[in-house]
């Protein structure tokens, strides 16, 4: 995996070899970054990269310009090399690690206010559908706040159900929400 644009262009990032993780494909990445940029300018944005993995598309956004990025990862192991991954492009001051569940990050009364936050769950752990609906009743979507999610085909039923809209793109055996505040 690399990071496609921006500061830190073709920089690789590590994978933990673990059935815990599912990265987002260089393909898929560079699809969903094409699409957020109707929606997102990315100079000087807060973002948030939840169920981060080891940082990948938290550190497209950082790459891109934002000057802040949260990052919320339960698994330590995992973390660890979020941390490696941070800290070999020597971005530390630009990032915070929270090592907490989402489910559990989403329900914080006091938290940042982000531009865009981008959630890429494991594709068939359903907690999402109320962490989703806990970012948006608490306020954590700036004015114009974007907040994205990567889902499943195969979960597509429910997902639309529980979002009450359909994907805006299909990418693979991957499905798209793109949720404004707007």
């Amino acid at each position: 995996m690399r990071i496609i644009a921006g500061e830190y262009r073709g920089r690789t990032i590590k994978f933990p070899k673990s059935d815990l993780v599912r990265p987002t494909t260089d393909k898929n990445k560079e699809a969903i970054f094409n699409m957020l940029r109707k929606y997102v300018s990315f100079d000087e944005i807060k973002m948030c990269d939840i169920y981060a993995g080891p940082g990948s598309l938290g550190l497209e956004t950082l790459s891109r310009g934002a000057n802040e990025v949260h990052f919320v990862e339960k698994d330590y192991k995992v973390q660890k090399m979020l941390n490696e991954n941070i800290e070999s492009l020597n971005a530390s001051e630009y990032c915070r690690i929270f090592r907490m569940e989402a489910l559990r990050f989403s329900k914080l009364t006091d938290h940042a206010v982000y531009d865009l936050i981008i959630a890429d769950p494991p594709f068939f752990k359903h907690d999402i559908h109320e962490a989703y609906k806990n970012i948006l009743d608490n306020n954590f979507l700036a004015e114009d706040g974007v907040l994205v999610i990567e889902r499943s085909i195969q979960t597509r039923e429910i997902d639309e159900e529980a979002f009450g809209k359909e994907a805006v793109k299909r990418l693979g055996d991957s499905l798209i929400y793109i949720f404004t505040t707007d």
